[in-house]
């Protein structure tokens, strides 16, 4: 059973559908793996996690020792005096730790995901296609990171100074449960960091030719409207600056992903020796309704009349009436 998970017994491509089940199951086991050593290496190493996790607490507080301190400014002087989180429950406690587990574990869980992936379908694709897949997983990772990354160091802080000032304005004050940050901080990184993946999901679409690259860019409107609504649901507050900058961001990707789609479309359809656009194709289509409905207009033109039989021709004459008999005559009676 160990030798089984730490390397297969035969090549992929010579495996029967219950040996791929089994493949399966034991790549499931092990990104399963190292997603539970990242668990249990967070809770015994539980008092340094919590304090990665309250940098962007720092930050907002104390904006000058951001690695972005030139678009958070200055903290309000409440803000600024806040103390430490503060937990009123043992289960509290115990969420703060398995948020930072949970975190720890995605994120050294994340790259044998992918690593699994590229395992498994590898055997299904060509060789110029393996030579796409490692360069398109290595993008996802870097996506991702990226995404988690601009949560952390922007969003989040951005996010303490916002709901502080609301509460400043309400003349109310906030005590700062860790559970709650904690587990927003690690939701926001993750979500943010998952969206950051959608240019990929797009440029699979086009690749498998479920969607075209001109419909994708014919529907800009409808696609800035719909990354507008999701970075609404995404960032907490929803304020103006954090609506605008993800969004440019996100519609940035979608318009570089509708243009490398379009590339990898176009190379494809060459290599198979089809026209290089798919509009190509719709063009042909009506060309040759055109063609049918022109050839059966002519058809019907060029059709000769159906001959008529001399019986039908024939018009049956009615017979002509006589003239009485004038009186008198008795020709009538014979």
């Amino acid at each position: 059973m160990l030798a089984s998970l730490i390397r297969r017994n035969k090549p992929r491509s010579e495996m029967s559908f219950l040996e791929h089940l089994d493949d399966l199951r034991i790549s499931l086991i092990r990104v399963m793996a190292v997603f539970a050593v990242g668990m249990v290496g967070a809770l015994i190493f539980y008092d340094k996690v919590p304090a990665f996790l309250s940098m962007p607490l720092e930050w907002a507080k104390h904006p000058e020792t951001s690695p972005l301190h030139m678009v958070l400014g200055s903290a309000e002087p409440g803000l600024a005096a806040l103390g430490e989180l503060k937990e009123f429950t043992f289960i509290g406690v115990w969420s703060v730790l398995m948020y930072a587990a949970f975190g720890v574990g995605i994120a050294l869980a994340s790259p044998v995901f992918l690593y699994e992936v590229v395992r498994f379908v590898g055997p299904a694709l060509s060789d110029r296609e393996k030579r796409g897949l490692i360069p398109f997983c290595v993008a996802a990772l870097i996506l991702f990171l990226a995404g988690a990354a601009l949560a952390f160091v922007w969003l989040t802080p951005m996010s303490v100074q916002i709901w502080h000032h609301f509460a400043t304005g309400l003349k109310m004050e906030v005590i700062w449960q860790a559970s709650d940050y904690y587990g927003f901080v690690i939701m926001m990184s993750l979500l943010t960091g998952l969206t950051f993946q959608f240019p990929l999901a797009l440029i699979i679409l086009m690749w498998l030719e479920l969607v075209r690259p001109s419909t994708l860019l014919r529907s800009w409107r409808g696609m800035l409207f719909g990354i507008l609504i999701v970075v609404a649901v995404i960032t907490p507050i929803g304020e103006p600056i954090s609506l605008g900058v993800l969004t440019g961001i996100l519609f940035g990707f979608y318009l570089i992903a509708v243009s490398i789609g379009s590339v990898i479309v176009r190379r494809k359809r060459t290599a198979r020796g089809d026209k290089p656009n798919p509009e190509d194709d719709d063009i042909d289509d009506d060309d040759d309704n055109d063609r049918d409905d022109d050839d059966d207009r002519t058809s019907s033109y060029d059709r000769p009349s159906t001959p008529i039989s001399p019986a039908a021709s024939t018009v049956t004459a009615k017979p002509k009436s006589t003239p009485p008999p004038a009186e008198g005559d008795l020709s009538s009676l014979d």
